[in-house]
């Protein structure tokens, strides 16, 4: 039988390596992200909100917007997808709700946090967290949905580290670690010492948010590993990357000159999949 999505996960977090995620926000970045030969990836709420909206990570992007954005996107890889589940888009039922509706969509993993809803990006001013009780019944509904039938595992995450102090975050982190969370994800810590004490102190996979010019300090992944951490997310590389590129593209063609350094016609054929439907299409083509 072939493992699920969530059993890849788990098998992938199970084993030695450290594990380089950059993260997609659609179809196409997350069929070139496994074409490249990394082993997993995570469908980033910020680039999300970004790519489909043109708008801020602030809570815009509805549940249903970020669901149907999944579907795609699982649809288009055979690599594990772990989903920005948000505050979970309610109260403790939403959050079962959340939980389930993902893990129908094909995601291997989701990730919970226990900002106040309408939440913020990790690395923006303007956070609030929940109060801790209501942090770990978040995560507790989350565990439960998983536990009931869910075929999801689940990444715990607190904003605590902005809000309050280091201390506060780890103790959370600690409680979703008790609760049953499958990863757990620090946001923000402000420094190496802190990242390490992180991994030093609390039980259980950690991934660290490696963001561009954010408030963590981006270490190369050999460091992440002697570290501790098990994953090392890229939330908006590709994106930042985009950006430039595509902003170039058009002040040339503005400016009465084509473009340089394009990919092939043939290329981006490739990449969306041509060859292969034409495959499939002969095989429905009439011989009369």
């Amino acid at each position: 039988m072939t493992p699920s999505p969530a059993e890849r996960l788990r098998s992938l977090i199970d084993g030695p390596d450290l594990l380089v995620m950059p993260c997609c926000f659609d179809a196409l970045s997350a069929r070139l992200i496994e074409r490249a030969g990394f082993p997993l990836t995570f469908m980033s709420g910020f680039a999300v909100s970004a790519a489909r909206l043109a708008a801020p990570d602030t809570g815009l992007i509805s549940f249903g917007e970020m669901l149907d954005q999944g579907r795609s996107i699982c649809a288009a890889t055979t690599l594990p997808v772990i989903g920005d589940g948000d505050t979970g888009y309610g109260n403790a039922l939403n959050v079962k709700r959340t939980v389930r509706e993902y893990a129908r969509a094909g995601f291997a993993g989701v990730m919970i946090e226990d900002q106040v809803a309408p939440k913020r990006c990790g690395h923006t001013r303007g956070k609030q967290v929940v109060g801790f009780d209501e942090a770990c019944l978040r995560v507790q509904a989350a565990v439960d949905a998983r536990d009931e039938g869910a075929d999801i595992l689940i990444m715990a995450r607190t904003d605590a580290r902005a809000t309050h102090d280091l201390d506060e975050g780890l103790k959370r982190m600690a409680a979703f670690a008790g609760i049953g969370a499958d990863i757990l994800f620090l946001e923000a810590p402000r420094s190496e010492a802190e990242m390490e004490r992180f991994c030093r102190e609390i039980p259980g996979p950690k991934m660290a948010n490696m963001l561009e010019q954010g408030a963590t300090p981006v270490l190369p992944p050999a460091r992440l590993a002697e570290i501790g951490y098990k994953i090392a997310a890229y939330p908006l590389t590709l994106l930042l990357a985009a950006v430039p590129v595509m902003e170039q593209a058009l002040a040339e063609l503005k400016a009465g000159r084509h473009p340089q350094g394009l990919a092939t016609f043939g290329h981006l054929q490739e990449v969306v999949g041509f060859p292969e439907y034409f495959a499939a299409e002969r095989r429905y083509t009439s011989r009369d």
